[in-house]
């Protein structure tokens, strides 16, 4: 059937952010379904954690694990069998992102980069050498997908994310059409036949199948359940191994093994070690020795009660940052004003829309967007985010990261392909600010064939605006229009005083 949606005013739909704004659902009846309410104007940096799938106490979490790993180790299999052709490459290894969940690192809509065939072709590669004993493991309780990013070969952290949401889209769609059929009213659903859902061993393919899911701009839309969900590092990760290091090897029993372990590792360091070189030999090591990789994960598994609170924290936390406190700077700052009357001119619009977010944080309260319990969040994704959120309702076409072979910028704001601008946003603690403030944008800007760019830094202290003034005066840049200096500090507010936040 198709969709339709009923006629709203401008100002009615520039506050429609959230998945229950959109399909007239209550957040409390989402809410007591245990999905999160996602945003469906851009990605929310959430994504599923497959330790929480192996460690949960429902054993629906638990077999989508199981699934996991059956598969993982039917591509490994394949991987030790030799070459394949490019055909069965792309249907075994190969995955598109699933956009749909709206959950992920992308700052702009949400569409994120998904795994390409470097990825593919890396986990055929390095299956075979990771996972030498998975499915047999006699230090571990169980097998886990995070392996694949606790060594180097080009598979990260938002890789992982895809292809553990891939591994269990059915169950995704699933759990929405459920919550569709009950509570989505049937002129904002549609039947969708979807790609890769069920994999068949006996026939070795993928297979599809339909569902009927709510629609948003002629694409379905998933809902995930908060419980499987995380924020920043999945719990068994790369960086924790890394600065772990030492304290993992010192427990490792085998003392031959220890020994072994610690020699290999200090002979890759100096006399004075820096900390990069540290983590460097630290690396080596951990692929020299992958029995540590087992002894660190068996460490995560004993504490994996943790892992629920922490990931809980986080998801209270996103929820709190970007649907209480923007549901607040929307209805309460934006709404009612001249805020969505639109300039003709892209850099002139881009501009406007900067100054009054400068305007609504150091003024009318905003900067308690980038507080959480008191604390600034430092982070340029946030406030990228946020200023994505002020673009809705519009007529310009607003792109995050376009790449033009020199590297992304944080906006390009256009209006036809005559009329373009740039926008960057920075941190005042962000180290690389000066270089960044005297060539990156210029480069974009000719890659993007356009000279109008607005450079916006947001900082939190004292300390911090008398950094960014003084790199201006260096460069030369005081006093231009273009560049925008943003107050986010919470010492200097009236309000201050009464500062908090909702509880967690």
């Amino acid at each position: 059937m198709s969709a339709r949606r009923p006629a709203v005013s401008k100002a009615m739909t520039a506050r429609r952010i959230y998945f229950t704004d959109f399909f007239a659902v209550a957040p409390a009846t989402l809410e007591a379904y245990g999905a999160f309410n996602v945003s469906l104007i851009n990605d929310l940096p959430l994504f599923v954690d497959p330790f929480l799938l192996f460690d949960s106490d429902e054993q629906q979490y638990r077999d989508l694990h199981d699934g996991i790993i059956r598969y993982v180790k039917f591509l490994r299999d394949v991987a030790t069998e030799g070459p394949i052709s490019k055909g069965l490459l792309d249907h075994w290894f190969l995955f598109k992102e699933v956009k749909q969940n709206w959950l992920g690192f992308s700052r702009s809509g949400n569409n994120g980069s998904g795994l390409g065939r470097d990825f593919a072709k890396s986990l055929h590669r390095n299956l075979h050498h990771v996972f030498t004993n998975f499915g047999a493991e006699t230090i571990t309780r169980g097998s886990h997908l995070e392996k694949l990013c606790l060594v180097g070969g080009g598979v990260g952290r938002d890789h992982l994310s895809d292809f553990t949401t891939n591994l269990i889209k059915g169950f995704l769609l699933d759990y929405t059409q459920t919550f569709a059929r009950q509570h989505v009213r049937a002129e904002f659903r549609k039947t969708f036949t979807v790609e890769k859902v069920r994999f068949d061993y006996d026939r070795r393919r993928w297979q599809r199948a339909d569902y009927e899911l709510p629609v948003f701009l002629g694409d379905f839309v998933l809902l995930t359940p908060k419980e499987i969900l995380t924020k920043d590092e999945a719990w068994i990760n790369r960086p924790d191994l890394l600065d772990r290091f030492t304290e993992i090897c010192a427990a490792v029993p085998d003392s031959q093994l220890r020994g072994q372990i610690n020699d290999y590792f200090l002979r890759r360091l100096s006399e004075e070690p820096t900390e990069k070189e540290r983590r460097e030999a630290a690396a080596r090591t951990a692929e020299r020795y992958p029995a540590m990789l087992d002894y660190y994960i068996k460490d995560k598994e004993d504490t994996g009660e943790e892992a629920h609170k922490v990931s809980s924290l986080k998801v209270r936390e996103t929820e709190v940052q970007f649907g209480e406190n923007v549901r607040r700077f929307v209805d309460d700052k934006l709404l009612g004003t001249a805020f969505y009357r639109e300039e003709p001119d892209s850099f002139d619009e881009s501009l406007r829309r900067v100054h009054y977010l400068r305007q609504v944080i150091e003024d009318q309260d905003g900067w308690r967007i980038f507080y959480i319990d008191g604390q600034p969040l430092r982070r340029e994704a946030d406030v990228q985010i946020m200023y994505r959120l002020c673009w809705y309702a519009t007529a310009y076409d607003v792109n995050r990261e376009p790449n033009n072979g020199r590297g992304p910028v944080d906006f390009k704001i256009s209006l036809g392909a005559a009329d373009k601008s740039l926008v960057e946003f920075k941190l005042a603690s962000n180290g690389k600010l000066k270089q960044n403030l005297k060539h990156q944008v210029e480069i974009y800007a000719k890659a993007n064939a356009t000279k109008k760019t607005i450079k916006c830094i947001v900082y939190f202290t004292e300390t911090e605006l008398h950094k960014v003034q003084q790199i201006l005066v260096d460069l030369k840049l005081s006093d231009r229009p273009d560049i925008v200096l943003i107050d986010a500090r919470v010492d200097n507010k009236i309000s201050a005083s009464n500062f908090s936040t909702p509880p967690a």
